[in-house]
């Protein structure tokens, strides 16, 4: 992995490129207590053949990035959202545009994951002029009622990771066994135990930082009516068989944005399977031809 580090005010983000720095660039956010490897290389990849340089990163709290030092909200103050945030989906948002700065890159096809997709529709609310395509996938816009998690998942999403690293891998296979595509077909057992190993390789020792950034999203609170005045082209893609945040939340961002496209894929649950790159990674450069078209459009009229 040729990893590189870069500072955005107090915090270092560690991230990785693929591609020509020449071409258009994708800009990958990941989720909750997720590392930048759960974008997968390969799927990085066929990305960049469609022409992109691709940017994948360490979310604070997250991988080789900075780690902060709080404790973080209790199990209660969670449940009950009364959280003291350390920071903001919006500090977090910052972050990615501060990589895009320190990248000399002017505006970016912006793609978000789960707590991903919250902060690439935060960008994309707060600093409008760096996107030029928004893709928000198997996320949802902070609404209490749509997208939220079964009550089965709960148990495992609020379980705190190993610190051993066998019993770390076989956390992170058990939680995705629950959240995952369900269908045995669609699984990527090789992929997902790779993933396990290099975040335990990559992880810091300073202690979880997924309660923070779930007391981030708290904070936040809900979109909705933020979203209107998304202009950019935008791509709502969710599975149908997502129990961490259910399809009701991507339905929800799609309704927010004017003129979203909702792809919704059959079968597919909190995850990334092989089985839907071929469409998600199709729908990504088609929502990032359309932002092209109306950047130059804008450009040829100014």
């Amino acid at each position: 992995m040729d990893e590189r580090f870069c500072t955005v005010g107090d915090v270092e983000l560690c991230y990785e490129t693929f591609g020509d720095p020449a071409d258009p660039t994708v800009l990958l956010i990941m989720g909750l207590g997720a590392q930048m490897v759960a974008w997968h290389v390969d799927f990085c990849r066929r990305i960049a053949e469609r022409g992109f340089q691709v940017v994948r990163f360490d979310n604070r709290d997250a991988g080789r990035s900075t780690y902060f030092k709080s404790p973080g909200p209790s199990m209660l103050q969670m449940l009950t959202r009364r959280t003291n945030p350390e920071y903001t989906l919006s500090d977090m948002a910052a972050d990615a545009v501060g990589l895009l700065d320190h990248l000399g890159v002017d505006r970016a096809h912006v793609v978000g994951a789960s707590m991903g997709g919250m902060i690439a529709q935060t960008v994309a609310i707060e600093h409008p002029t760096r996107v030029l395509s928004l893709t928000s996938i198997m996320s949802n816009v902070g609404d209490r009622l749509r997208g939220q998690p079964a009550f089965a998942v709960y148990p495992v999403l609020l379980r705190a990771a190993p610190t051993e690293r066998g019993a770390f891998i076989e956390h992170v296979e058990a939680m995705f066994a629950t959240i995952g595509s369900p269908d045995p077909a669609d699984q990527d057992v090789a992929d997902l135990h790779e993933m396990a190993e290099l975040s335990f390789d990559r992880l810091s020792r300073k202690g979880p930082g997924a309660p923070r950034q779930l007391a981030a999203i708290i904070a936040s609170g809900d979109r909705r009516r933020a979203l209107r005045d998304v202009k950019v082209p935008t791509l709502v893609i969710h599975g149908t068989k997502d129990r961490l945040v259910r399809p009701s939340g991507g339905r929800a961002t799609a309704d927010a944005v004017p003129g979203a496209r909702l792809l919704t894929i059959e079968g597919m649950g909190h995850d990334l399977p092989r089985m839907a790159w071929d469409r998600i990674v199709d729908a990504i450069a088609e929502n990032a031809a359309k932002g092209a078209l109306v950047d130059r459009a804008v450009s040829a009229r100014a």
